[in-house]
C-alpha cells in the first residue's frame, strides 16, 4: 500500500505550480504522503500539471526583467522533416527535460544546459516517414523507479528515466500492442495515439486515434496489463447503445480523445474530451450511424479507479461538422457568491467555453438551444436542435458576412465575395452540401490542440484562436456492390478525402500525393499505406497485398486521374468528403477580414473578456493587426507573464502582460513553434523552453529544436 501511496503522491506533486514555489504538497484524500519527486521547480505533466491549467507558480522572470531574456541554450534532434510537425511539449523533472522529436524519438536532457542525457529510438533505426504528431510523454515514478511512458504506432511503451533504456518488465518486452484489448480483430484496427495519457495512481489512462473505436483505457505502469476500459461506443447493456443503430459497436470507428486526456487526482476524476462518432470523411457524413451516436463529441467523466461514466454532456448531437473539443479540458475554479466551485472549462472548435461543474457535470452558466438547417444530402438525419452555452459569448467570430470578407484588396474582396455566392452560408449547423458549406471557424478552430491557461490567482482563462473559414463539400460516389473494390475506388473512399481528388492534398497537414515516388520508395508508400502514420488509418487489415500493391501503383502515377461520382441519388450512392480546404482569396491569405487569429483572456468568475487582441503577422504584410493561424497553447505564471508562440507565419515567441495583454518581449525563432511551452527552475534559476521545429507552413523550413530563455 505504501507504494501505491508514493505513486500518488508523485501524480498529486506533479500539480504543485498551485502551491508557493517553496511549499510542500499535502497529504491527498485518498492518504497520500508527501514525494519529493516533483515539485513547484518542475513541469512534470504535459499542459504542466494533471489538471492541465499551464500555470506555474515561479515567477523569478517577471513583468519587470522579462526583456531582458536571452537564449540559455539550444539542441537539435535532426528529426525535422515537411511531413513531421513537431507538435510535442517538454517535460522537465529534477533537472531533467524529456521530449519527442518530430520523428518519434524520446530524448532526455539537462534541462539547465542542454546537453543530451539519452536518446531513446522506438523505431530501432528503421527509417521513420509520414507526421507522427506525438505530442508528450509522461512520467512516473516510486522511489528509485522513475519511468518515461509514451505512445509509437500502436505501441505504449516504457523507458528507465534515468537511462533510456527499455523496461523489459512492462508488457511484451517493454511494449504493450494497442490493437489488442479492444474485442475487434487486430488486424481489422489501426491504433495511432498522438497525445500523451495520464497517470494516476499505478495507472496510465490513454485514447486512441485511427480506424478504431475510440474506447479510453487504463494500465498498469509497472506491468502494462489493462485494468479498465470504457467503450465510447456503448456495447450492448450500456448507456447510451440505444443511441446507435444495432450492432454499431462491432465496426464503427471514432469517439476518440485523439487530443489527450485532463485528470483530477484529488477527486479520482479523469475527463474525456471525445471527437465526433465519424472517422475519416465519416466526421461529416453520418446517414450511416443514424442516432446522436453517444459519446460521439462528448465530454466524459470517469471514475479513475474503475472507468466508470459519472457524467457526460454531449456537445454536438450526430455531428457532421467535426466540431469535436480539440484539447483536453482545463480544470478550474469558479468563485460564485462567496464560495469555490471546483469546475471545468472545455474550449471548443466553434469558438465557445463550456462551463461544468467538476463534480456534478451541471453547466455553471446559461445554455440556449438553437435550430439545425436540414441537409440535402439524402439519407443524412440530423439532429433538429444543438445546445451552446448563452455565456460567456465566443471567444471567436460565428457567421462570415458580405460585411465580414476580406478587406485586404478590392482584387481579393471581389473574388471571395463572388465565390461566397456560389456556396451555402446560412450560419453555424449549416450541414455539409454537394455545392460546398461555410463552416465558421473552420475545421482548426477557433480553440486547438494547444488548449487554454488557467490562472488561479485572476480566475483568468487564456485562449488562443483561429479566425478562419473553412469550405466542406461532400461528393456522390458509387458504392462497391460485388468483388475487390479497385484500386481508384478504395482512394476515392478512403484517402481523397485529405488528399484530394487529385492527390495535390492541403500540405503541410495532407501532403500531396503527386511526384511521391521521388520522396519514397514504393515499399516505404506500401508499408505507410499497412501500418498508417500520424492521422492516417493502416489498411492492413482492410485491404489485401493485392489492394495495397494496387493502391500503392495508383497514387505514385502522376497522370491525372477524376474520381468517379455521380448524381443519382440511389441507394447505392455513397457521400464523401471532398477535403479539407481553407476559403482563401486569390493570393492565399484567409477570405475573412482580419484579425485572423485572436489571444483572449476571459475572466471564469463574471464570464466576461478581460482583453482581445490579434495574434500573429504575416510579416510580408507589414501589418501587426492581422492576426495569424496559431496552434499549440500558451503557459501563465505567477510572475505576471503569459507566454506563447504558436503563430506559424511569423516564427515569433511572445510573452505579453497577464493583466492587459501588453506586448513586453518576443523573439524570431529559426523556425516556428506550434506547440506548449514550458517553464521550470534549476538550483534556483528560471528557464523557459519552447520547441522550434516548424510545420503547418509548407513555405518556411522546419527542425526538430528547443530553445530555453532565461535571465542573464
Amino acid at each position: 500500500m505504501k507504494r501505491i501511496a508514493i505513486a500518488v503522491a508523485c501524480a498529486l506533486l506533479a500539480s504543485s505550480q498551485v502551491q508557493g514555489p517553496n511549499a510542500q504538497a499535502h497529504s491527498s484524500a485518498t492518504g497520500a504522503e508527501p514525494s519529493s519527486q516533483a515539485s513547484s521547480a518542475d513541469w512534470a505533466v504535459y499542459h504542466g500539471n494533471p489538471h492541465g491549467t499551464h500555470y506555474s507558480t515561479l515567477d523569478q522572470i517577471n513583468t519587470k526583467n522579462v526583456k531582458r531574456l536571452r537564449v540559455a541554450w539550444t539542441f537539435e534532434t535532426g528529426d525535422g522533416a515537411p511531413t513531421n510537425d513537431m507538435e510535442g511539449d517538454t517535460i522537465v523533472v529534477k533537472g531533467r527535460m524529456y521530449f519527442a522529436s518530430p520523428k518519434g524519438r524520446i530524448f532526455s536532457l539537462n534541462a539547465a544546459t542542454g546537453t543530451q542525457n539519452w536518446v531513446y529510438d522506438p523505431a530501432e533505426g528503421a527509417p521513420v516517414s509520414g507526421n507522427g504528431r506525438l505530442r508528450g510523454v509522461c512520467y512516473w515514478a516510486d522511489g528509485t523507479d522513475e519511468r518515461i511512458l509514451f505512445t509509437s504506432r500502436n505501441r505504449l511503451m516504457a523507458v528507465d528515466a534515468n537511462t533510456g533504456k527499455l523496461i523489459e518488465s512492462f508488457g511484451d518486452t517493454g511494449k504493450v500492442d494497442l490493437s489488442q484489448d479492444l474485442e475487434r480483430d487486430p488486424r481489422s484496427v489501426s491504433v495511432n495515439v498522438n497525445s500523451p495519457g495520464v497517470i494516476y495512481k499505478d495507472l496510465i489512462i490513454l485514447g486512441s486515434t485511427g480506424a478504431t473505436p475510440g474506447h479510453i483505457r487504463a494500465y498498469n505502469v509497472r506491468t502494462g496489463q489493462l485494468r479498465w476500459i470504457f467503450h465510447t461506443i456503448p456495447h450492448p447493456g450500456e448507456f447510451g447503445y440505444d443511441t446507435w443503430p444495432k450492432d454499431a459497436w462491432k465496426t464503427a470507428n471514432g469517439a476518440n480523445a485523439w487530443s489527450g486526456l485532463s485528470l483530477d487526482p484529488e477527486r479520482g476524476i479523469v475527463y474525456l474530451p471525445l471527437a465526433s462518432a465519424g472517422m475519416g470523411f465519416k466526421d461529416f457524413y453520418g446517414a450511416d450511424r443514424e442516432g446522436n451516436t453517444l459519446f460521439g463529441t462528448s465530454l466524459v467523466a470517469l471514475d479513475a479507479n474503475t472507468g466508470k461514466r459519472l457524467w457526460h454532456h454531449q456537445l454536438v448531437e450526430h455531428d457532421v461538422w467535426d466540431r469535436d473539443p480539440p484539447t483536453p479540458p482545463t480544470l478550474v475554479t469558479v468563485r460564485r457568491d462567496g464560495r469555490d466551485i471546483p469546475a471545468v472549462a472545455q474550449i471548443m472548435k466553434y469558438g465557445f467555453v463550456w462551463v461544468f461543474d467538476r463534480v456534478t457535470g451541471e453547466n455553471l452558466f446559461p445554455v440556449q438551444e438553437v435550430s439545425v438547417f436540414p441537409s440535402t444530402i439524402p439519407g443524412e438525419k440530423l439532429a433538429t436542435r444543438q445546445t451552446l452555452p448563452a455565456a460567456p459569448e465566443p471567444f471567436a467570430r460565428q457567421r462570415l458576412t458580405e460585411e465580414t470578407l476580406t478587406q485586404r484588396t478590392p482584387a481579393a474582396n471581389a473574388a471571395v465575395r463572388a465565390h461566397l455566392a456560389t456556396l451555402s452560408n446560412r450560419g453555424r449547423f449549416d450541414p455539409p452540401s454537394l455545392e460546398g458549406t461555410v463552416i465558421f471557424p473552420g475545421l482548426d478552430g477557433g480553440g486547438e490542440y494547444g488548449g487554454a491557461a488557467w490562472d488561479p490567482e485572476t480566475g483568468i482563462l487564456y485562449i488562443n484562436s483561429n479566425e478562419q473559414a473553412y469550405i466542406l463539400q461532400l461528393r456522390a460516389q458509387v458504392k462497391k456492390t460485388s468483388g475487390e473494390a479497385s484500386a481508384a475506388e478504395i482512394y476515392n473512399a478512403s484517402c481523397a478525402g485529405c488528399h484530394g481528388v487529385d492527390r495535390k492534398g492541403n500540405p503541410p497537414s495532407f501532403p500531396a500525393l503527386l511526384g511521391l515516388t521521388k520522396r519514397m520508395a514504393s515499399q516505404q508508400i506500401a508499408q505507410m499505406i499497412a501500418h498508417g502514420s500520424g492521422r492516417m488509418p493502416g489498411f492492413e487489415g482492410s485491404l489485401s497485398k493485392t489492394q495495397i500493391d494496387g493502391l500503392t501503383t495508383y497514387i505514385s502515377d502522376d497522370n491525372s486521374k477524376p474520381a468517379t461520382t455521380t448524381d443519382n441519388a440511389s441507394a447505392n450512392v455513397d457521400y464523401v468528403f471532398q477535403g479539407y480546404t481553407k476559403f482563401l482569396d486569390p493570393d492565399g491569405y484567409p477570405a475573412v477580414s482580419t484579425p485572423w487569429g485572436t489571444l483572449n483572456a476571459l475572466n471564469l468568475n463574471t464570464g466576461r473578456y478581460v482583453w482581445q487582441i490579434p495574434f500573429g503577422d504575416y510579416p510580408e504584410l507589414n501589418d501587426p493587426t492581422t492576426g495569424s493561424e496559431n496552434y499549440g497553447g500558451g503557459i501563465v505564471t505567477k510572475g505576471g507573464i503569459f507566454f506563447i508562440a504558436a503563430t506559424v507565419y511569423d516564427n515569433k515567441v511572445r510573452a505579453f502582460d497577464k493583466l492587459t495583454g501588453k506586448l513586453l518581449w518576443e523573439d524570431t525563432m529559426p523556425t516556428s513553434s506550434i506547440a506548449t511551452p514550458s517553464t521550470y527552475a534549476v538550483n534556483g534559476k528560471q528557464y523557459f523552453a519552447v520547441s522550434s521545429g516548424g510545420g503547418k507552413n509548407p513555405k518556411l523550413k522546419v527542425g526538430g529544436g528547443i530553445i530555453a530563455y532565461a535571465l542573464p
